[in-house]
Formats: structure tokens, sequence, C-alpha cells
């Protein structure tokens, strides 16, 4: 069911699948789906990539819709239990979206709205910048954050399952029936 944001639906929705990195799969399957329908996609993807030796994967995100790829982890060494996001790095990719957004865009995904989000940072900007223009968005959230993001949202965005079909046909109910996805 759609929610209305001032007598409007509101173009804003997020997705969570159960496994670890399962969101960023969806994500990424949906970017290149609607980008080879023709819209402009803009936003961010994740590419985690494993690692032999030094703890767990690394972390990039690919700024939609062709790049560059940004290494938003840190290693800190196989026995470091601490947050691996590298701060400035988010903050690179954050400002790339935000300039091709401000180029035009027909639907914006955000890879997560993780812990920098849910403290005020990161992404915030642009989702609201994309909400106010009506440009719909789809934002990958996980339960540590997802209290976080409805408070962000006021709870009235839409929750899509974590499948492609379901976000594409999300996208299309919300563009409109002219296009094909």
């Amino acid at each position: 069911m759609r929610k209305r944001l001032k007598g409007n639906f509101m173009k804003l929705a997020y997705t969570m699948a159960p496994g670890r990195g399962d969101t960023d799969l969806v994500l990424q399957e949906v970017a290149e789906t609607l980008m080879k329908r023709g819209l402009r996609v803009v936003g961010t993807v994740q590419i985690n990539t494993e690692r032999e030796t030094d703890g767990p994967c690394d972390m990039d995100v690919k700024v939609l819709p062709d790049g560059p790829v940004v290494r938003i982890s840190q290693s800190l060494g196989r026995e470091s239990r601490g947050c691996r996001l590298d701060p400035a790095a988010l903050e690179t990719a954050v400002g790339e979206v935000q300039a091709r957004l401000g180029q035009g865009a027909d639907v914006l995904i955000i890879n997560k709205f993780g812990k920098h989000e849910a403290e005020g940072r990161g992404f915030r900007e642009a989702i609201a910048f994309a909400v106010e223009r009506e440009i719909p968005v789809i934002v990958g959230i996980n339960g540590l954050n997802k209290d976080a993001f409805l408070e962000f949202c006021g709870g009235v965005a839409d929750e899509i399952a974590a499948s492609g079909p379901a976000i594409n046909d999300w996208v299309k109910e919300t563009i409109g029936s002219t296009i094909t996805v």
C-alpha cells in the first residue's frame, strides 16, 4: 500500500534481505535492469569482495550510473571488532551522488541507510533532496538501523520485498505506467 505525504504519494521505499550481502545483490540487479530500460539511475550499489587474509570482506560502492568505485572499508586487521567504515571515503561517494542527482535522475538507489546515516550524516541529504523533487528513492536497510530510518522518514516509506521484480514493480507504479520495467 502506497503511503501519502501532504496529499501526494511518498516516493520513498526501503528493502531488507535476510542474508549478509543479499540486499546489495538485489539492488545491483535492480539498478542494472532500470538502466537497461533507459532510466537515469543515480546512487550507489555495494560490492563486497571476500579477502583471503586480514579479516572480513572489502566493501566498495559503485556510484551510479558509471562509477567511480569507492572503497568504503578500512583494513583494521584480522582481530579488529570495530566499525570498518571509512567515513571520508563514504562522504566522497555521497558528494559524487549529490553531483549526479543535481544533473537529474529518474530513480535514486542508496545501497544502505547505515550507522553513518542513522547518526545524521551520509546519504540523508541526497535522500531528502530526491524526495522533495519527487524522484523515487529506494534504500537498502538492515535491522540495526531500521528504526532510525523510519524515524528519519516519518514512517511514510513503503516496505518492498527484497526481490528485483517487486522493486521494479514499485518503480513502475511510482514513475507511471508509461515505462517498461
